[in-house]
C-alpha cells in the first residue's frame, strides 16, 4: 500500500515532492485541512460581497489594485487574470517540474490561508493523479510576484483552456475534459490570484537541483578518488586529523568519503615511499573544493524546505477582519541560494577539468601521456579534455547571478525582482554540463588506474570500475569515442555509482558511502 501525505498538514521534504509528482506517494486533503480550506473560502466570499476594498479579492490587480470590481464581476476577473498572465514562450519545461509545481502549489494552498475552493484543488489532485500535465513554456517569470506567467499556463487547464500533456501527446484541455466528461472550474473570489501568486516554478527547479546536485557531488567524490588511484596520489591530505583543525562540515565528509573510497587499497602503500611531496591542488584539495559545494547544496536545500512548505501567495487571509498584502510571493529567498548552487555545481566541473588535463600529462609512474602507450600515430584521450573544457568554460558563462539583476514590472508596482526563475533553469544547466565533465573523468581514470595492474584499489572503487567496464574496454588505440564517452556520462546520470559505492562500502563494513548528506 502506498505511503499517504497530507497536503496542508505534513511537512513536505524534497524527497516526498519527487515521490508525490513520480505517483509513489498519494497525496491527499484531509478533513481537517477540507475545513479550513471551506472556512477561508468563505471569508473571501465574504469579503468580496462587501464594500471594503480588498486587494484582489474586489479590486484589479498590480498598478489597478485602486480599480473596485463588482461582486457579480469577480469570476470574470480572476478567469481574466489566468489568460492575460499567460504569456509564458519557449520550450514546455519537462513533465516532472510542471507536476513538481502542482505538488508545491497544493501544499501551500491547501494551508487554508488562501481562498482557494475546495473543488480546485481537488480537481489540480485529480490532474496528478490521473497523469495528465499541464503544459508550462519556460520563459516568462521574472520571479517577481512569484512566477506569474508559468503559474498561469500550469492552472489554465482548471478553466478548460491550455493544453496538457497526456498519454505521450499534448492535447488541447477543452478536449480531454470533454473526453472525461468533465466540466472546467469555475473560479471564485481572489482563486485566479491564489494560484499564480507564488514561487512554484522556482521551487520545483529547486527540487531538481536538489536531487540532482545530490547526485553529483557523491560521483565527484568517486571520480576523483579513482583520479588519485590513477595518478598514485598521496592519501596524507584526507587525514581526519587535518580536517579537523578546519572543521566545515562538507569538507569532513568528504576527506570521509574519500578514505572510504581508498580503504583497502594496493596502490596506495605501493608508492608511500615515492619522492614527490604533494599533489597538485586538484588533487590535494579535494575536500576543500568538494565540501565547499556540499555546504552550498545543504544551504539550498535548507532554504528549500522552509519555502516548500511556506504560504507564498498574496493576500494572506488570517480572517474577514485581517488580510494582509504583502510580499511572501517574492522570489528573492530561493534565488539567492539557487545562485549559489549554480556556482558551487560549476567548480565541480572546473577542478574535474583539471584531473582530466593532470591525467593526460604523462608525468605519473606508469601511465603513459595522454593515456595511451602507442601515442603519435594515436591521439590517445588527447581531445576529450577539450570537450570537458569546452563544458567547464559554458558553465563559466553561465554562472553569473540572475539575482543581481532587476528590472522593473507592472508599471513601477513591482520595481524589484529576483529573476530567480532564470537561476533555476540555470543551475540545472550547469548541473547537466558537469555530469558530462565527470562522466569523461570516470573514463579517463578507469584508464589511468588499468595500468597499475595488478594492484587494485580498495573494494567501493573496484566495484565502481568493474562497472564502467561492463560499458567500456580499456583502449589502446584509437576510436570514435562520442558514445563511450556517452556511456560512462550515462552511469554518472543514471545514480547507478552512488548505489554501487553504498553497497560495496557496506559489504566491507564501512560507513555508508555519502551517509551523512544522504537524505533530502
Amino acid at each position: 500500500m502506498k505511503q499517504v501525505f497530507q497536503y496542508g498538514t505534513d511537512t513536505l521534504t524534497v524527497g516526498k515532492a519527487l515521490a508525490i509528482s513520480n505517483g509513489e506517494i498519494n497525496g491527499i486533503l484531509s478533513e481537517e485541512t477540507r475545513k479550513m480550506v471551506r472556512q477561508s473560502s468563505e471569508v473571501v466570499d465574504r469579503i468580496a460581497s462587501s464594500t471594503k476594498a480588498v486587494y484582489g479579492i474586489n479590486t484589479g490587480f498590480g498598478p489597478l489594485c485602486t480599480e473596485m470590481i463588482s461582486a457579480e464581476d469577480t469570476r470574470k476577473l480572476q478567469e481574466n487574470i489566468l489568460k492575460s498572465h499567460a504569456v509564458g514562450i519557449g520550450e514546455p519545461v519537462s513533465e516532472e517540474i510542471s507536476r513538481l509545481m502542482l505538488v508545491l502549489k497544493l501544499q501551500a494552498l491547501a494551508q487554508g490561508y488562501s481562498g482557494i475552493q475546495e473543488a480546485t484543488l481537488d480537481r489540480m489532485i485529480w490532474f496528478l493523479e490521473n497523469n495528465i500535465t499541464p503544459v508550462v513554456p519556460k520563459q516568462g517569470s521574472v520571479g517577481a510576484s512569484g512566477d506569474l506567467a508559468p503559474l498561469s499556463h500550469l492552472f489554465l487547464p482548471l478553466i478548460g483552456l491550455g493544453k496538457v500533456h497526456h498519454k505521450g501527446e499534448i492535447v488541447e484541455t477543452k478536449n480531454l475534459l470533454e473526453t472525461y466528461s468533465l466540466i472546467p472550474i469555475l473560479l471564485g473570489a481572489k482563486e485566479g490570484l491564489a494560484l499564480i501568486n507564488g514561487t512554484q516554478f522556482i521551487a520545483a527547479h529547486a527540487v531538481k537541483v536538489v536531487q540532482k546536485m545530490h547526485n553529483l557531488l557523491a560521483v565527484a567524490d568517486i571520480t576523483a578518488a579513482m583520479m588519485l588511484e590513477g595518478l598514485l596520489g598521496s592519501a596524507k591530505p584526507f587525514d581526519e586529523r587535518l580536517h579537523n583543525l578546519r572543521p566545515y562540515k562538507g569538507s569532513k565528509h568528504v576527506a570521509a568519503n574519500i578514505r572510504n573510497l581508498l580503504n583497502g587499497s594496493e596502490i596506495v602503500p605501493s608508492h608511500s615511499n615515492c619522492s614527490r611531496v604533494q599533489d597538485p591542488y586538484s588533487l590535494r584539495c579535494i575536500p576543500q573544493v568538494h565540501g565547499a559545494s556540499r555546504n552550498a547544496w545543504l544551504h539550498l536545500k535548507e532554504m528549500l524546505e522552509i519555502e516548500i512548505n511556506a504560504v507564498t501567495d498574496n493576500p494572506v487571509i488570517f480572517s474577514e477582519e485581517l488580510t494582509i498584502s504583502g510580499g511572501n510571493f517574492h522570489g528573492q529567498p530561493m534565488a539567492l541560494p539557487l545562485d549559489y548552487a549554480c556556482l558551487a555545481a560549476s567548480e565541480m566541473g572546473n577542478i574535474s577539468d583539471r584531473r582530466i588535463y593532470l591525467s593526460l600529462e604523462g608525468t605519473t609512474p606508469g601511465v603513459p601521456k595522454l593515456l595511451m602507450k602507442e601515442t603519435g600515430l594515436n591521439s590517445g584521450f588527447m581531445i576529450l579534455q577539450y570537450t570537458s573544457a569546452a563544458l567547464a568554460s559554458e558553465n563559466k558563462g553561465l554562472c553569473f547571478p540572475a539575482s543581481a539583476d532587476s528590472i522593473p514590472t507592472s508599471l513601477g508596482q513591482e520595481d524589484h525582482v529576483s529573476m530567480g526563475s532564470i537561476g533555476g533553469r540555470k543551475a540545472l544547466q550547469v548541473i547537466e554540463n558537469v555530469e558530462k565533465i565527470l562522466g569523461i573523468e570516470l573514463f579517463c581514470a578507469a584508464q589511468a588506474m588499468d595500468y597499475h595492474l595488478p594492484l587494485k584499489s580498495g573494494k567501493v572503487i573496484n566495484a565502481i570500475h568493474d562497472a564502467v567496464r561492463t560499458k567500456v574496454a580499456h583502449l589502446e588505440e584509437d576510436q570514435i569515442m562520442y558514445d563511450l564517452m556517452q556511456s560512462t556520462i550515462d552511469l554518472v546520470q543514471s545514480g547507478e555509482l552512488l548505489k554501487i559505492a553504498n553497497k560495496a562500502a557496506n559489504e566491507s563494513n564501512l560507513n555508508g558511502f555519502n551517509e551523512e548528506f544522504e537524505k533530502y
